[in-house]
């Protein structure tokens, strides 16, 4: 038991300068070395081994310790000494000329492994062959540990990549995207398999709702509603914008089919998606792709098809949408121009889940005074987004609930706005704002008093 403990408490110690760089991001981070160099002109150690590093994998020692059973004493200086290790290692690779924040498998682990044991021994009697096997899985351990940090969570996964790289960004990123192979995705996203696919689905089979719920998902309305402003540019009277979001389409069988019957009579200016196009958090878009490209094909626009990027979207699936005439707005804006007149379509990236919307970068290139509109995944940014004054709000993500009780309305919303911000035109200190429905349903497919929608906006001059 006591070697198992000791192997927990190693791990402990090691991890910890990571989840501090997770949790605390660029806080915090200075050199250990101060940004001196050794006497061979290189750095002593460089800039990644920081004094926040060495001090959290002293403090999680001395934590892990205790909680473990050991002398808060031996929790410390284990602490204290694994740095000194780890401290050894980074000075002998910049010795050798290995670039900063190389992983090197041995050396990077040997001595932090090693020097605990000059503590540990005093407090108990280990067998050589313990000790052996425990700073083996320990080395083992950490290897996988940095590899994957290092590959994955500090790496870009692809050219082009428009986030700002953070750890926490990108294991979320990781979960949802670039983990796509049954059956890890599956054990990863476990909370939302066991909650949707099995007991929600279960509970509606049960009491003998689900068919109904499904068929109440494919009555899709559209929705025509009229903004007016006394501000609209007068070549823009009248201007038509198709408006469609939470499409979740590979998540309901006939969906894109009854969408396209819907959408091909309508002659409109121009479309905007709302993001959500896929079902799932995780997994392959390829199915997305085989269902939407025929929808896209049936819009007919004389300004072109926009679109942002939800919570349940890939930066992955930027590509091939572009492909077919889709241009995405991500912390970006595009003036549409008639007659020498403009509006602005102003778009961030999901604030949700990603929380990777920058609406300073959005803006950046829009006209003071001029007509915006703002397109968001969630209404949640309302407050953030009024101090550029865009005329009009668009989002979804709520989709009206989904399930609503008569004189209650939808227990859940999942967003952080105002219930009157869920579905439907709302107002905010001269903002005006439209949350759809969506035209999909998430998680379990059904729909319980609410109805799904796409929705046709025309811009009026009062």
């Amino acid at each position: 038991m006591i070697p198992f403990k000791i192997l927990i408490l190693l791990f402990a110690v090691n991890f910890a300068p990571t989840f501090a760089t997770y949790y605390l991001h660029n806080k915090w981070i200075k050199p250990l070395d101060m940004g001196y160099d050794f006497i061979d002109g290189r750095p002593v150690l460089g800039n990644h081994k920081t004094i926040r590093g060495a001090l959290s994998g002293i403090f999680a020692g001395t934590i892990t310790g205790y909680l473990l059973g050991f002398p808060i004493v031996m929790g410390f200086l284990v602490g204290f000494f694994s740095m000194i290790g780890d401290i050894l290692s980074s000075f002998i690779k910049r010795r050798i000329n290995y670039p900063i924040g190389s992983v090197v498998i041995g050396l990077d682990q040997i001595f932090e492994g090693i020097f605990p044991f000059f503590v540990i021994v005093f407090y108990y009697n280990l067998q050589i062959y313990e000790i052996i096997i425990i700073i083996f899985i320990f080395s083992i351990g950490t290897y996988i540990g940095s590899r994957f940090f290092k590959d994955i969570l500090l790496k870009q996964p692809f050219e082009n990549y428009k986030r700002p790289l953070s750890p926490k960004l990108r294991l979320r990123e990781w979960r949802a995207c670039q983990l796509s192979s049954n059956p890890f995705n599956s054990i990863i996203n476990f909370e939302r398999a066991i909650y949707y696919h099995i007991f929600m689905r279960t509970i509606f089979r049960i009491i003998g709702l689900y068919k109904k719920g499904v068929k109440n998902a494919l009555k899709i309305k559209l929705r025509k509603i009229v903004l007016t402003f006394k501000d609209l540019p007068l070549p823009f009277d009248g201007y038509r914008i198709l408006f469609l979001s939470d499409l979740h389409i590979d998540g309901l069988d006939g969906l894109s089919e009854r969408l396209q019957k819907i959408v091909k009579n309508l002659n409109v200016d121009i479309c905007i998606f709302g993001g959500d196009f896929r079902s799932d958090l995780s997994g392959s878009f390829t199915p997305v792709l085989s269902r939407l490209i025929p929808l896209l094909k049936k819009i007919k626009t004389k300004d072109g098809i926009y679109s942002i990027l939800g919570n349940h979207d890939c930066l992955e699936i930027v590509k091939p949408l572009q492909k077919e005439d889709m241009t995405f707005l991500i912390n970006e804006s595009i003036s549409i121009s008639r007659n020498g007149e403009q509006i602005w379509l102003v778009g961030v990236d999901d604030p949700h889940y990603y929380k990777t919307h920058d609406i300073e970068e959005a803006f950046k290139n829009v006209p003071e005074k001029a007509f915006s509109i703002f397109i968001a995944h969630s209404s949640e940014i309302y407050m953030e987004v009024l101090n550029y004054s865009p005329k009009i709000y668009l989002c979804g993500h709520t989709h009206a609930g989904q399930i609503q009780f008569p004189k209650i309305g939808p227990l859940f919303t999942h967003v952080n706005a105002p219930r009157s911000f869920t579905y439907g035109k709302w107002e905010y200190k001269g903002m005006l704002g439209y949350t759809t429905s969506g035209a999909g349903v998430s998680g379990v497919p059904v729909r319980f008093g609410c109805y799904s929608e796409i929705v046709c906006i025309t811009l009026k001059k009062d």
